[in-house]
């Protein structure tokens, strides 16, 4: 019984040598994945976000007093007063708000353009 026991227990010792000796990984191999993964979030997800914040930027960079704007919150109104930070925007005759640059959403005309070309399109 000693001697059975002994044969199952080297047998099993070579068993697991020889699959430990084929089955060792390349290091690159299994970097390869994660390096594919990351270029198809970068060219899907990264790269597009940036360049729409670098446009946002601009916008944010160009505007003047008269242009006409809407804000993140849903607001429409025109500048009146801009600095550094802070925009003053008139939504109606004799209302002013103060705003944050970075809440500014947009152009109003961008708006009123898209909604003209859905209608044209039907």
């Amino acid at each position: 019984m000693l001697n059975l026991l002994s044969n199952f227990i080297t047998s099993t010792y070579a068993q697991t040598a020889a699959a430990g000796a084929k089955s060792t990984p390349n290091a690159m191999a299994s970097f390869i994945p994660f390096a594919l993964i990351f270029v198809i979030f970068y060219f899907l997800m990264i790269k597009p976000q940036k360049k729409k914040l670098v446009e946002e930027q601009n916008m944010i960079k160009e505007l003047d007093k008269g242009a006409e704007i809407y804000t993140k919150s849903g607001m429409i109104g025109t500048i009146v007063g801009i600095t550094e930070k802070i925009v003053t925007l008139e939504v109606s005759e004799g209302v002013k708000l103060k705003l944050l640059k970075s809440q500014i959403g947009g152009l109003a005309s961008q708006i009123f353009e898209k909604e003209s070309d859905k209608k044209n399109k039907k």
